[in-house]
């Protein structure tokens, strides 16, 4: 299986990534060792969809890097939960 994810950053943006190890991949972003996110610690996992097909996986991250992808995910994942600014309050 393959798995698109979503994370909120610290500071607010989403970061978009695709794995076979949603596990192993979030350890790595926790532990500053992802160039994407390391300075925007700490990170929270929003979502994840699986995929059985790698590319399609693949295509539906880049999807979600483009201009709809993103309106997409703001509507409906991150206006329908807490940021992490929100319960550091």
């Amino acid at each position: 299986m393959w798995f698109v994810y979503i994370l909120l950053c610290r500071n607010g943006e989403v970061y978009k990534g695709c794995t076979n190890n949603v596990q192993y991949r979030l350890r790595l972003h926790h532990d500053g060792k992802v160039d994407g996110t390391k300075n925007r610690l700490p990170v929270q996992l929003v979502c994840y969809i699986a995929f059985q097909d790698r590319y399609l996986a693949f295509k539906f991250e880049k999807y979600l890097k483009s201009g709809s992808g993103r309106a997409f995910i703001n509507k409906h994942f991150i206006a329908a939960g807490p940021s992490i600014a929100a319960k550091r309050r």
